[in-house]
């Protein structure tokens, strides 16, 4: 990977020692998906540690077509992204953010326009120059301010289960209890538990999906401190005055039984976006980019390719 400065992770303790520049090639591992009703199968995709500026990204690059970035939300780490990446025409370029998954924590909470500009340097190390973009939760929001600030770097973008920062429209309270305490990625069976007023959708309403999703997401946990981290980025931020900037052709996806971010917030998006196209997943979650992939692939892949009506799914 031409560029790249690229090492080996020394473990979860704070933020590791940052790694003697090297020129080896990302390695294949499987990145499996939760088996199950809208499901694909799994795929090798390349994964390795990469050096953007002074932090240590894990990164997973697979698939051929356009390039196209995926931002994860709060605590996500790139495995949650297997059920969606085999279904899409393109070359998907996920990672985990700073503080979760095996990323190295910063010392200090970095904010949304940081995360932005983090994306960008990453995408310069790894040699993409204009790619698609795809932001879930709060990967939605760095996701707008990338459109904002860089607007020649981004072709398309893609908005799911998403807000413009803070304050919003506000979810269910008991949703929002559990999204601010870490638990459901340490302890066995919090997140099934709360899967059904958490995230909705089919997720919550299939215990065995549930399991397998918790499984995942406690297999590599964020690091309390990045935790907390992402949330303090995501509360103290707002693209709400910049929105009408954005000038790439955008696609607004949301379910109408998601309990952390409800449907009138992708309503106002769709309305504030200048050229956007809105989605609707009748009974979707929060996460129904990745638990309804059967539904949502097709959309996804006709917008990124240009062929979607506008009047489609509204």
């Amino acid at each position: 990977m031409a560029g790249g400065t690229i090492g080996r992770h020394e473990g979860r303790a704070g933020p590791p020692r940052c790694p003697e520049p090297s020129t080896a090639r990302l390695r294949s591992r499987p990145l499996r998906p939760p088996a199950g009703r809208g499901m694909t199968a799994p795929q090798t995709t390349a994964t390795e540690f990469v050096k953007v500026g002074r932090s240590q990204l894990r990164v997973a690059v697979s698939g051929k077509g356009r390039p196209l970035l995926l931002l994860n939300g709060v605590g996500g780490n790139l495995e949650m992204w297997a059920p969606l990446v085999p279904a899409v025409n393109a070359e998907t370029i996920a990672y985990d953010a700073p503080g979760t998954g095996h990323s190295a924590t910063p010392w200090l909470p970095l904010p949304i326009p940081a995360l932005a500009r983090q994306a960008v340097r990453l995408l310069d190390t790894l040699g993409f120059t204009t790619v698609d973009v795809l932001g879930v939760s709060l990967g939605g929001v760095i996701a707008q301010h990338l459109a904002i600030r860089y607007p020649e770097r981004v072709r398309r973008l893609v908005l799911a289960s998403t807000t413009w920062g803070m304050p919003a429209y506000p979810g269910r309270i008991s949703a929002w209890r559990t999204l601010l305490s870490p638990a459901r990625y340490y302890l066995p069976g919090h997140y099934e538990r709360r899967a059904a007023d958490f995230l909705g959708g089919r997720i919550g309403r299939d215990p065995v999906l549930a399991h397998r999703y918790g499984e995942t997401r406690r297999a590599h946990p964020p690091r309390p401190v990045g935790h907390l981290y992402q949330l303090c980025g995501g509360a103290t931020w707002t693209n709400l005055p910049w929105l009408h900037r954005i000038q790439a052709p955008t696609l607004v996806l949301s379910g109408d039984d998601d309990p952390l971010v409800p449907l009138p917030n992708a309503r106002i998006l769709a309305r504030l976006i200048p050229d956007t196209q809105l989605h609707v997943v009748r009974h979707g979650g929060h996460l129904v980019l990745l638990d309804s992939v059967d539904e949502v692939a097709p959309v996804l892949n006709e917008f990124l390719d240009g062929t979607r009506q506008r009047s489609q799914g509204a």
